[in-house]
């Protein structure tokens, strides 16, 4: 018989849901809070907001801004050293898949010392994290129910993959009022970083049937919403179904890990400290195509996920429409450019595809690749 395993935090979801977050950290038994955001969410009135509901619940909070849109390794540094000295016993994060991540790396250090290099790749955390409560403010990231944080090797120029049961946050709280905020921009790309989490999950090596569900109801849902959401920034039912896509595929990619597309975009965000979302547009049909093969019965299902019409079409050729279907959204949306026009050099791709065989995400796609098939999607890319 086969065994799996499937975690996820206590979620509370739902507009207005915010007010739920100072009973939340009472809850957990925490006397002082450590609020981890950025200027924009800090500027949007969302930190004020979460403060004012943890005063009420009787908590003071220490609030820390000071990261950038790919978090540094510095960054966690300063954080967990501001951690430790503030008296703070529990960490609450407000903003998108940055400040979660810092969030989470900062919980790390603190509890468990050393250096953050020394938690990259899989189950690396020994000590327990203080209590954590997760309130994001984009509709992409899925960090507030993950296993997983990303920051960046500010040395080695790439992204590092730390992957643990232990940073499961606590509590999830997913407003999708916070989303009103977000730029049309801001809300393509994570959104693609949502898709790219539903579609790499489905078809990753690690999938079971409980990710599958959470998997599929993501793509169903961008591929439906997110064209509405970038165009529309107020409108509410687009928001809090992208919110819910997010979560979804949040639950899906932390329990069935994720691919190729991931391995790759982390390495070119640690090098031209570009935006997530947008790097996955430009790799994702690329990765896709080059996954086909191994697996075109859940390219088929992933083209039925978002609208396409596939009767009468042979296997490959209805596998081939997910990629169209990607490729459309992501046309429409606005993210439709290559890697050149991000910045990306050729001159990068060897390094970049070298580090990316040995990003943890590599192992659970659904076809081996090496380095050389690597650069050849690198270039495909550009």
């Amino acid at each position: 018989m086969e065994i799996s395993k499937f975690v996820a935090p206590e979620i509370i979801f739902g507009r207005g849901s915010l007010s739920q977050i100072g009973e939340s950290v009472v809850r957990l038994g925490v006397s002082k809070v450590f609020m981890v955001s950025d200027e924009d969410v800090i500027r949007a009135g969302w930190v004020d907001q979460s403060v004012d509901y943890l005063r009420a619940a009787g908590l003071e909070t220490v609030i820390f801004s000071s990261l950038t849109t790919n978090p540094k390794d510095h960054e966690v540094t300063e954080g967990a050293a501001k951690y430790l000295a503030s008296g703070c016993d529990g960490i609450v994060s407000v903003g998108g898949g940055s400040p979660t991540d810092v969030a989470k790396a900062i919980a790390i250090i603190a509890s468990n010392g050393g250096r953050l290099q020394d938690y990259e790749g899989v189950n690396k955390i020994s000590a327990p994290l203080p209590p954590m409560v997760i309130v994001p403010s984009t509709a992409g990231a899925g960090s507030e129910v993950s296993q997983f944080a990303i920051i960046v090797d500010t040395d080695r120029k790439l992204k590092m993959s730390i992957i643990s049961r232990s940073l499961i946050p606590d509590i999830a709280i997913v407003d999708p009022e916070l989303l009103k905020t977000k730029d049309a921009k801001l809300a393509a790309a994570t959104g693609v970083d949502a898709l790219t989490h539903g579609i790499e999950s489905y078809v990753s090596l690690a999938a079971t049937p409980l990710t599958d569900i959470h998997a599929l109801k993501a793509i169903q849902l961008i591929s439906q919403n997110l064209r509405r959401a970038v165009a529309e920034r107020s409108d509410m039912d687009a928001n809090t179904n992208m919110a819910m896509a997010s979560l979804t595929a949040g639950l899906a990619f932390s329990n069935a890990i994720l691919g190729a597309a991931h391995a790759m975009t982390h390495q070119v965000d640690g090098l031209l400290d570009q935006h997530h979302g947008e790097t996955n547009a430009s790799i994702l049909p690329h990765v896709m195509r080059f996954n086909l093969m191994a697996c075109p019965e859940r390219f088929r299902d992933i083209a039925l996920a978002m609208g396409e019409d596939v009767a009468g079409l042979d296997l490959m050729a209805a596998a081939e429409r997910a990629i169209h279907a990607v490729k459309a959204l992501i046309a429409d949306i606005g993210l439709a450019k290559g890697l050149s026009e991000l910045g990306l050099r050729e001159e990068f791709i060897p390094l970049l595809s070298e580090n990316a065989t040995k990003d943890a995400c590599l192992l659970t796609n659904p076809r081996s690749a090496t380095r050389e098939q690597i650069e050849e999607i690198y270039r495909n890319a550009m």
